[in-house]
């Protein structure tokens, strides 16, 4: 596996990626507003990926903005789960992008939300020293969410 910063040629890989997902996150593989968020990331070089082989093992998306940085997407695909796929991106998207003083935050899935358990998000930022914090706005789909945070010193 390498991890790389993402390429205009990856946004099918990403597209893929986010098949996988939708079932969590509602609608994104025909959705223009996903495609633009995607393509502009990788254009301001703020989009990673993991990748082996022909295809993406995963896909980051970042906020690379101090003090307050956000994992805008983060996905690991099906196969890649459970092999420190999004472990590695995360390290990679820290390494790049953060400064302290400051935090790193990401939306995920409220524990209420049937995707809390069965997805692994929660337990996996917990894993890298966030933690839970104020609710967030429901998904696209009326789950509930909440705010993850992480501080940078």
């Amino acid at each position: 596996m390498i991890v790389r910063p993402a390429q205009e040629t990856d946004l099918p890989g990403f597209l893929a990626l986010a098949a996988q997902v939708e079932h969590w996150f509602g609608p994104m593989v025909e959705d223009p507003g996903f495609h633009d968020a995607v393509n502009s990331h990788i254009r301001r070089s703020t989009a990673l990926v993991a990748a082996a082989g022909s295809g993406l093992l995963g896909g980051l998306l970042f906020g690379a903005q101090a003090p307050v940085f956000h994992v805008d997407w983060l996905v690991v695909s099906e196969e890649g789960r459970g092999q420190g796929v999004g472990r590695a991106l995360m390290d990679e998207a820290s390494r790049r992008f953060v400064r302290g003083p400051g935090s790193i935050e990401v939306v995920t899935f409220g524990a209420d939300h049937p995707g809390a358990v069965s997805s692994g998000a929660r337990v996996f930022y917990e894993s890298l020293g966030f933690t839970p914090a104020e609710a967030a706005e429901p998904g696209p789909e009326g789950g509930s969410r909440q705010i993850y945070r992480r501080t940078v010193t």
